[in-house]
């Protein structure tokens, strides 16, 4: 695609390289045509290295090439006319020049940021420290793989990475809504803990949950019944279960269980939440090119339903052992530790404070002033989805709708309604109204901190092409019957290192589901015979997505739920673990591996919750219940801020 002479300094192409390039690795790279278009005499090459690539351009002047493979080192890259290297540039405002040197680092450099941070998180029980070496590793690859890089690579920690998490290049909300929606809600909690609402509802539920297994059962009653949206489900769950579930004396360890199991596997399983319309789209998009491929999006997730064994199974283990009051592993010994004394007295011994969050003295005691705030953010965030959304039945409309705005909606008028019942009622002066929010946003400032630099990361390994070299992994020859398996491993690598389910679901769908499709046809099973592995490769997807967030210690998610149920995020983690490890195997081995060579799902699911029932009672012990004397009061402080201190 030859283009009309131009100046030598003028650009007659744009070859968008991956910066850096993983060498060994296929790769994908998009060169665009910036002059005139003239009629074809001379065929366009990409030359990079020693491998030449043809470029077929659409009629937007663009070529996409897959599949390119950069060498080791700094390989030479060109656009030839026939054989005559022609002026282009790497992107807008860059040089331009006939040629131009690929920045290359193996492969395995790019699962390394990730791997620090999680590693030194687990071994140093601190977070941001390990977040922060994380972000500075990973942007001394991206900078250059030298002395001055890693440099370069710590000043671009704040200025590039951090920034670029909380305001994104192509100008997504997303992030920042999280972020005031987050202190919304932590400053509403601080009202209705000052004003008397919070130990209200504690001294009315203690009256039915007055055992740990009941106090555990109500957590997870709440966190199912808010099911709409995960983001909304562990903040309303951890706020308003703390005070009763301290009482009791359940770990905090145990209701960050809780919480977190009943966010994301729930909400992306039942049909009316915030997260169908993401999935659908993906689904979509990735079954649109497949030849001979009749069954809608929608069709599609419906079908794969029953072959998300994880989140399926991690709720239904939830419940269970929530029931019969069973735990093991480290989870036991947060368990029977909480047993031993007050909540509120332990957190004291770590360090924490819970003075801040202790209700005014003298004033009455209301459940209404905590009740009412939190229905209105239930109610208004409900109402916007509907509002927000479109569609020709309830399921499209939430799935479409504007989850952001609805959860900011339903936050600020909480805070309203919660400071004109407290300052029309003489609790608190305006004033102290204002200082009580301010105490509760406070006490999420850490969370906020952990989630930007998490973004930041999920960011890096994007640059990094981390999910692309995992993806490579795969291999080319695959059984069909094992596909399943193998793409749940996966996308829990993946979801694991990056730590978000969405954005792995958004990377390896597009990759698996037409991958899975191929394979199907080349073995004669592309029709009624191979649609169940096609299902199954679906649900291995969001399945193996869900996991990686359920148990990463970098997702948020998981420090979310830490930081609504006051529980360090490393205890979380290291207590969540076993119970996620436990799930995931059973939903492969007992699940996903079967479904792939023939095995009706109602089969291996009823089987994987036998066993996952056996692995409760065989390997689990009753945590014995706590005498709590009868002067003892519940924990209507709420317990302590979020803290890593140990």
């Amino acid at each position: 695609m030859p283009a009309h002479a131009q100046d030598a300094n003028t650009p007659r192409y744009r070859v968008e390289l991956p910066s850096p390039a993983l060498s060994g690795i296929p790769m994908n790279v998009t060169v665009e045509a910036l002059a005139p278009a003239e009629p074809a005499e001379d065929a366009v090459v990409l030359r990079i290295g020693d491998g030449r690539y043809p470029l077929e351009f659409d009629g937007q002047g663009k070529a996409r090439v897959g599949d390119v493979t950069f060498p080791t080192g700094s390989p030479e890259v060109q656009v030839l006319v026939g054989e005559t290297a022609v002026t282009f540039a790497t992107s807008e405002g860059a040089a331009v020049a006939t040629s131009a040197n690929a920045d290359v680092i193996p492969g395995w450099l790019s699962i390394l940021p990730p791997i620090v941070a999680i590693g030194l998180a687990l071994l140093t029980r601190r977070v941001i420290p390990s977040l922060l070496a994380g972000v500075w590793i990973g942007g001394w690859f991206v900078a250059e793989l030298s002395v001055g890089g890693l440099w370069t690579g710590l000043l671009d920690v704040i200025d590039t990475w951090v920034l670029r998490a909380l305001v994104p290049a192509d100008g997504d909300t997303g992030h920042m809504s999280i972020m005031l929606f987050t202190m919304l809600i932590g400053g509403m909690v601080g009202i209705i803990y000052k004003n008397g609402g919070t130990p209200g509802i504690v001294e009315r539920i203690t009256g039915w949950a007055n055992t740990r297994r009941r106090g555990e059962i109500s957590a997870c009653a709440v966190g199912t019944g808010v099911f709409f949206d995960d983001y909304a489900s562990m903040l309303v769950t951890g706020n308003a279960m703390r005070p009763i579930t301290d009482a009791v004396r359940v770990s905090r360890e145990k209701l960050a269980y809780i919480v977190d199991t009943t966010s994301a596997p729930v909400a992306t399983l039942l049909l009316v939440t915030t997260w169908i319309g993401f999935q659908v789209g993906l689904i979509g998009d990735a079954t649109k090119g497949l030849e001979g491929y009749t069954q809608s999006p929608y069709g599609t997730f419906l079908q794969a339903l029953p072959y998300m064994y994880y989140p399926i199974l991690a709720v239904l283990f939830m419940w269970a052992i929530c029931i019969t009051g069973r735990d093991f592993g480290p989870m036991a010994k947060a368990e029977s530790r909480a047993a031993s004394g007050p909540i509120s007295a332990q957190a004291e011994e770590k360090g924490e404070s819970g003075d801040e969050f202790a209700p005014k003295e003298g004033i009455p005691h209301r459940a209404v002033n905590a009740v009412v705030p939190i229905l209105v953010l239930l109610g208004v965030t409900i109402a916007a989805l509907f509002i927000t959304g479109s569609g020709d039945n309830v399921m499209d409309i939430v799935g479409s709708a504007d989850s952001f705005s609805a959860l900011l909606w339903g936050s600020l008028l909480s805070v309203i309604v919660a400071g004109i019942l407290t300052v029309g009622q003489g609790l608190l002066s305006l004033g102290e109204t204002v200082e009580a929010w301010l105490i509760g946003v406070k006490a999420v400032l850490e969370v906020l901190v952990i989630l930007t630099l998490a973004w930041a990361l999920s960011d890096l390994t994007q640059a990094l092409s981390t999910a692309t070299y995992l993806a490579s992994l795969l291999g080319e020859a695959l059984s069909p019957a094992l596909l399943p398996t193998i793409i749940f491993l996966l996308a829990a690598a993946i979801s694991f290192a990056i730590g978000t389910s969405w954005g792995t679901m958004g990377i390896l769908l597009p990759l698996a589901v037409p991958l899975a499709w191929t394979i199907l046809a080349q073995n004669d099973m592309a029709g009624p015979v191979g649609m169940p592995i096609l299902y199954a490769t679906v649900a291995a997807v969001l399945g193996g997505a869900v996991w990686g967030d359920h148990t990463s210690p970098i997702s948020d998610t998981t420090v979310l739920s830490s930081a609504t149920s006051h529980c360090d995020v490393v205890d979380h983690t290291n207590t969540q673990l076993p119970y996620g490890l436990v799930v995931g195997v059973a939903a492969v081995v007992l699940g996903l591996l079967p479904a792939g060579y023939g095995v009706p799902w109602w089969i291996g699911m009823l089987v994987a919750m036998a066993v996952l029932l056996a692995v409760i009672y065989v390997v689990g012990r009753p945590i014995e219940e706590p005498r709590i004397e009868p002067a003892e009061k519940p924990a209507t402080g709420g317990g302590a801020r979020h803290s890593t201190a140990r």
